[in-house]
C-alpha cells in the first residue's frame, strides 16, 4: 500500500515531466536539455533523465544531429482525441469551414480556460493575413473579440479578480481599463457580438459571437478575422461590416443550436 509520502512524490513526478513538456511548447522549436531545466527550473540531471523517460515514451524525441529535443509526433493521438471529442469543436468544425470560405475571412473556435482563451480550431480564408493561430493556442480575453465574448458570462467583480488589475497592453490600442471593459461588454450583450481592431495585433481586426449550450450559458465564442483594410472599419454599419456581423451571429446561432440551445 502507498504512502502519503510516495503519493506525494508521484504527484510531484508528474507535475515536473508537464513541466517539461510545456517548455518544449514555449516557441521555440528545439530545446537544449540547459534551455529545458532554465524554462522549469528544474536541475539538469533531473530535467536530462525526465527527458530520457519521455522520449521512451514516444513523448518528446531527440534530433540525431544536433540532440535537441522537440515534441513527439507521439502526443498527437492524444490532442487529437481531446480536441475531436469536445462538443463544441464537433458543433463548429464545418460551420467555420462554410464561414470562411464564403467570407474570405479567418474564422476561429475558442473556449475559456481560466484567465485565457483557448482556440480549437482555425480556418484560413483568401484574404485573411497568414493565421499562426492553431488549435490549443491561447490568447489574451481582453484583448480579443473573441474572449470579449467569452467574458459576457461573468459579472464585473468575477471580471476583476479573474484578469487582474490593471489589464496587460499589447499594442496601444488595447483595451487596459476594467471600467471601458465593462462598457465593451455591455455592448456585446445589448448587441450580439463584439468588435476589436489592432488590441491583440497591429493590422488585424475580428469580429466575434457567443456560442451558447442547452442551459443558456455562454460555452464558447467564434470570431472573424482579418486585415483592419477589410474589418477595422465600424462604422461602415450599412454595408460589408453588417453583412459580417450577420454572417458569424448567425454561423454562432446554428453552433449553439448544435448544442441543444434553444
Amino acid at each position: 500500500m502507498a504512502t502519503r509520502g510516495t503519493d506525494v512524490g508521484t504527484n510531484q513526478s508528474v507535475e515536473r515531466a508537464v513541466s517539461v513538456l510545456r517548455a518544449l511548447d514555449s516557441g521555440r522549436p528545439e530545446l537544449r536539455v540547459s534551455d529545458v531545466a532554465e524554462l522549469t527550473g528544474l536541475g539538469s540531471s533531473t530535467t536530462s533523465r525526465l527527458l530520457s523517460t519521455l522520449e521512451r515514451l514516444d513523448m518528446v524525441e531527440r534530433d540525431p544531429v544536433s540532440n535537441l529535443y522537440r515534441l513527439s509526433l507521439g502526443l498527437l493521438p492524444l490532442a487529437a482525441t481531446a480536441t475531436n471529442r469536445h462538443p463544441v469543436h464537433r458543433a463548429a468544425r464545418m460551420v467555420l469551414q462554410g464561414l470562411a470560405t464564403r467570407t474570405g475571412l479567418g474564422a476561429n473556435v475558442a473556449v475559456r480556460r481560466g484567465g485565457e482563451l483557448m482556440f480549437l480550431c482555425n480556418f484560413e480564408g483568401t484574404r485573411a493575413p497568414k493565421s499562426y493561430t492553431q488549435a490549443g493556442h491561447t490568447a489574451p480575453l481582453h484583448a480579443t473579440s473573441i474572449g470579449k465574448c467569452l467574458l459576457t458570462g461573468l459579472a464585473p467583480r468575477e471580471r476583476r479578480k479573474l484578469l487582474g488589475d490593471p489589464l496587460e497592453a499589447h499594442t496601444e490600442y488595447t483595451t487596459t481599463s476594467h471600467d471601458l471593459l465593462d462598457t465593451e461588454i455591455d455592448t456585446v450583450r445589448r448587441t450580439g457580438y463584439a468588435v476589436e481592431a489592432e488590441e491583440r495585433a497591429l493590422g488585424r481586426a475580428s469580429l466575434a459571437a457567443p456560442v451558447r449550450d442547452a442551459s443558456g450559458d455562454v460555452v464558447a465564442a467564434i470570431s472573424l478575422w482579418g486585415p483592419t483594410s477589410v474589418l477595422g472599419d465600424h462604422s461602415d454599419t450599412g454595408g460589408q461590416h453588417l453583412a459580417l456581423v450577420r454572417e458569424v451571429i448567425e454561423a454562432a446561432d446554428a453552433i449553439s443550436q448544435a448544442l441543444g440551445a434553444l
